[in-house]
This record gives C-alpha cells, sequence and structure tokens, in this order.
C-alpha cells in the first residue's frame, strides 16, 4: 500500500536516500530538516506515517514527538536515532513511537517498518462509529488493553521473531496470529494453523514434518507436513502447551537449525516459516512439572503477546456483540439490534469463555429473539441469571446449582409464585430445560442423535421435548455456523 511519508533529518544525505527508497517503493514523500518544518509541513501535506531523527537542530525529537502526533493524532511515528541504546529505544516507545530503528538501518528494513505503519494507522483511522467492513478487521477492540496488544502486534509485524501469544481460551489468539501475517512481509504467502491438542501423538511429528513413504505402517505415499506447506509463510501452532515432549525436542531442532527432516527422511528441508505459538496454559508450570522444555520455551517466547480476558475489556464487549450481530445478519439469519438494557446485561457477564461464548450468544439470540431488538431478560435466560462461571470456579455443578438457586429466589421474592399455585414445576421446567437443549444442540451442530446421547436421554424423548419447547435444530446448526472468534 502507498502513503504520504514526512522524513525529518538534518542530514541531507539521508534525507535524500530515504526519500528515493520510499519513493521507489511508491510512496508520496516530503522532507524536513528541523522540528519548525515538520510541524508546518503536518497540516498541509496530512502524512500517513512520520520519520523522524532524534537530535535536530531545534530540540530533541523525542521531547517534541507527543506535539507532532497531535497534529495528526492517527500518524504512527517512526523514530530513527545514531544513539542506538537500549535508553533511546526505550524512550521512544514510551513516548508512543511505532517503531525504532536504530542508525545505520537498512532501507528495506525501513520500508517493511512504514508498510506495517501504514496498515496498523489505517485501522485505527477508521471511525468506530461509520459503516466500516468490521469483517476485514482482525481484531476489535478500543479498550486499554487492546491497545497494549495493537502496539506489540505493530512492533513484530515487520520482522520474523518468533511470538508466543497468551491467553484464556476463546480470547482470539488464532486472529492476533493471522493479523501479524497478513500485516506483514510474509502475507502473500501461506498462513498455516494447526492445533497440537487436536492431533494423537504418535501423529504429531507426521503433521508437523510430513513422512516419506513406507516411513511406518499406513504411510502408503509421500506426505507433506505443515512446514512444508507454511513455506515462505507463518506456521501457527495452537496450544503448544498439549505437545508432547519428544516433539517439542525436535520442534526445538528446528528452530535452532532452520531446517528439518521428514519422518523417515535424509533431505535436509529449509524451513522458511515464521512460527507463531499460542496455548492457554501456564508453561512455566508445565516446565516445573517435567512436562515443557525450558529451552524450548525460551525459543518461542521472543516476543509475548497477552490477550486480556474479555471481562476486562468494557465497552468493547458491546462493539464485539454489535459486530457478531452484524456477521449473523450476513449469513442469513434475522438482523437484531441490543437494548440499553441488554447491553448493561452484557456488561455484567463475566464471560468465562471469552469472546468464542459471545459469538455463539449472539448468533443464538438472532434466532431466538421474537422482536427486532434483543432485550435483557432474553440474555438472562441465555447467560443463566447470573455474572458468568470461571472455568476456574471449582465444582461446576455446585457452581449452577448457586445460580438457579439465586435466580430462584428473586423469582419467588419478586411476587411471581402464589401460595396456591399447583403449576410452578410446569411452569419453571422450561426455563431451565430450554437453555440445557439448546446449548447441547448448539454443540452438537444440531446433530439430535448426538445431542441425545450427550444429555443421555433417548433420541425420541428428545424430539418430543424440543416440539413442546418449539426449539428447531436446524436453526441452531445455523446459529453456530460462524466458527470461532
Amino acid at each position: 500500500m502507498s502513503g504520504r511519508i514526512l522524513v525529518v533529518d538534518d542530514d541531507a544525505a539521508i534525507r535524500t536516500v530515504v526519500r528515493e527508497a520510499l519513493r521507489r517503493a511508491g510512496h508520496s514523500v516530503e522532507l524536513a530538516p528541523t522540528l519548525a518544518a515538520a510541524r508546518a509541513r503536518i497540516p498541509a501535506f496530512e502524512p500517513d506515517v512520520l520519520i523522524t531523527d532524534v537530535i535536530l537542530p531545534d530540540g530533541n525529537g523525542l521531547d517534541m514527538l507527543a506535539g507532532l502526533i497531535a497534529l495528526r493524532p492517527q500518524m504512527p511515528a517512526i523514530v530513527m536515532s545514531a544513539q542506538n541504546t537500549l535508553a533511546t529505544a526505550v524512550r521512544a516507545t514510551e513516548e508512543g513511537a511505532f517503531d525504532y530503528l536504530p542508525k545505520p538501518f537498512d532501507l528495506a528494513e525501513l520500508c517493511r517498518s512504514v508498510e506495517a505503519a501504514l496498515a496498523i494507522g489505517r485501522r485505527d483511522a477508521m471511525a468506530p462509529d461509520t459503516d466500516v467492513d468490521t469483517d476485514g478487521l482482525p481484531l476489535i477492540g478500543r479498550s486499554p488493553a487492546m491497545q497494549d496488544v495493537y502496539r506489540t502486534i505493530a512492533r513484530v509485524v515487520a520482522n520474523d521473531l518468533t511470538v508466543l501469544v497468551l491467553g484464556e481460551s476463546g480470547t482470539g489468539k488464532e486472529l492476533v496470529a493471522q493479523a501479524i501475517h497478513d500485516l506483514g512481509p510474509r502475507a502473500a504467502r501461506p498462513f498455516v494453523a494447526i492445533n497440537m491438542a487436536a492431533i494423537p501423538r504418535d501423529l504429531i511429528e507426521s503433521e508437523l514434518f510430513g513422512h516419506e513413504r513406507g516411513a511406518f505402517t499406513g504411510a502408503a505415499q509421500r506426505s507433506v507436513g505443515r512446514f512444508e506447506q507454511a513455506q515462505g509463510g507463518t506456521l501457527f501452532l495452537d496450544e503448544i502447551g498439549d505437545m508432547p515432549i519428544d516433539a517439542q525436542t525436535r520442534l526445538l531442532r528446528v528452530l535452532q537449525a532452520g531446517a528439518f527432516t521428514t519422518v523417515g527422511g535424509t533431505r535436509q528441508i529449509v524451513a522458511d516459516v515464521r512460527v507463531i505459538a499460542a496455548t492457554h496454559k501456564d508453561l512455566t508450570t508445565l516446565i516445573a512439572a517435567g512436562r515443557f522444555r525450558e529451552d524450548l520455551y525460551y525459543r518461542l517466547n521472543v516476543v509475548p503477546v497477552r490477550l486480556p480476558p474479555l471481562r476486562q475489556r468494557g465497552s468493547d464487549i458491546i462493539d464485539l456483540a454489535r459486530h457478531f450481530l452484524d456477521r449473523a445478519a450476513a449469513d442469513g439469519l434475522p438482523r437484531k439490534h441490543l437494548s440499553e438494557e441488554a447491553c448493561a446485561r452484557l456488561l455484567r457477564h463475566d464471560w468465562p469463555g471469552n469472546v468464542r461464548e459471545l459469538e455463539n450468544v449472539m448468533r443464538r439470540t438472532a434466532v431466538l429473539a421474537r422482536a427486532d431488538v434483543i432485550a435483557a431478560a432474553l440474555l438472562d435466560q441465555e447467560l443463566g441469571g447470573g455474572t458468568g462461571v470461571s472455568e476456574e470456579a471449582g465444582d461446576p455443578d455446585g457452581a449452577l446449582a448457586d445460580v438457579i438457586d439465586r435466580w430462584l429466589a428473586g423469582w419467588f421474592g419478586g411476587g411471581n409464585a402464589s401460595p396456591d399455585a399447583d403449576d410452578l414445576y410446569e411452569r419453571l421446567l422450561p426455563a431451565f430445560e430450554g437453555p440445557l437443549l439448546r446449548h447441547v444442540l448448539v454443540a452438537a451442530r444440531g446433530n439430535q442423535l448426538r445431542a441425545a446421547r450427550m444429555l443421555g436421554i433417548n433420541r425420541n424423548t428428545l424430539r418430543k421435548k424440543l416440539s413442546a419447547l418449539g426449539i428447531e435444530p436446524s436453526d441452531l446448526r445455523r446459529a453456530d455456523a460462524g466458527g470461532d472468534a
């Protein structure tokens, strides 16, 4: 992508060299020898990216960086300096610089940094209340916690450093990996993802590195592994904490040597691959237990990206919920909107399943809400009437009983049950049974036989209950069709 670049440096030779390199890359470039000249040019030129030296005739570029950015708030700044010390690099980051390049720097590296800055800057410039096609955005959220994630991503997209994405299940770790790939120089090459927890232990090495014909029983022909499939691109190793120790040893050798052999093969294959790993587990705990190699941990944890749980993201919950409703409508589900009370109810929930749980709830309520506006009462039903139960809450059955007990206490306390009532069982049982059946059907992707097996009842009983409650399995299959978030 091309952009307008303002270069601030008092060295005429450097200005000229940088200008020509950026112009060859397709950018429009203007030059400024001083900070005063830069301040004068920004309002008229409206640069997409600012590149500035630190020591300038009329001041320190780092001291003035915030003021220059304030003239054009969505403008990323790249700082370059011959004072290539850790203190300078840290100061540049603290002052809001997108990237820091010590002099002398490689022009190709500068161009890659500019491309990454353009991508990030243009995404941030999209007003959240405009009609933006958010399906094209890799990540959504304006909370301070997500801004930290964005800044870390911005610093790594232009290089090939190994990244370890950490966060609870359902927070969107694969989206981070995809964003790093899409915004970086490998974007035109494959992005290949593999989930370590989903592969049998004895097949992991074959899946990663491929195998030769006859390498083991059943190997009827040569198979290409994920490393070969991702050549030139990015390999995303999800749930790395579930990788067996023996496979960890071989992965470590590949990361160290930059080459591998297939199972049963002898030819070395160069691994031209950027590796991004992710886990929801505490790898240091696994290391202490002897279940994860410490040397592999340090190879993977070059740049950690810590994804916040949804409960710590504030108003991002509402932005994401509206995004998922829009996406559900685009998939053919009814167009629905959130009431103010529904928004408040979403903010009160603990979201143990994080973004994935939120998406599933929005898709289900898009199907189940009879009106165009989703009411808080429907969300109470979908979310169990409580604030959510985390995976670490202990006995899930006990936690569920507590939630139901609180709901019933409020219901009875609200005067809903008369001492003369004779139908409470028939009235209240569907309130608990309906959400259970809907969740099980979503988990079973609408397959009634599988759902009946999960529930421990026969299929005919399930059909009768679904009919009595007015639940259509095919709608719930469509509600789950959007995948993970």
